[in-house]
């Protein structure tokens, strides 16, 4: 398992899953080509706000993508078709 590091993109990481060998899924350029294969989603919150993001990183936990949202639970539900590949098994930061 890879474990991702305490902040990405300066938020603090609150819930985090990790895909594996095989990937959650990938973003496409608007031609069709792969862009990024996004191995780790980690749920993260800047300091003084209350809305929370989900990043969907690469296998460095380099942010490829980030949606935000009102709360955990919706970050975690709201997961886009195309990363349907694996299923999430979600880690609480420790």
């Amino acid at each position: 398992m890879n474990k991702p590091p305490k902040e990405i993109d300066g938020a603090r990481v609150i819930e985090w899953a990790w895909s594996g060998e095989e990937p959650f899924g990938s973003l496409k350029y608007s031609n069709g080509e792969l862009a990024f294969e996004i191995f780790g989603f980690a749920i993260c919150q800047y300091d003084g706000s209350s809305v929370f993001y989900r990043f969907s990183c690469d296998k460095t936990w380099e942010s490829q993508q980030d949606c935000d949202y009102s709360s955990v639970k919706d970050a975690k539900q709201n997961l886009p078709q195309q990363y349907n590949r694996v299923s999430p098994d979600w880690i609480i930061y420790e």
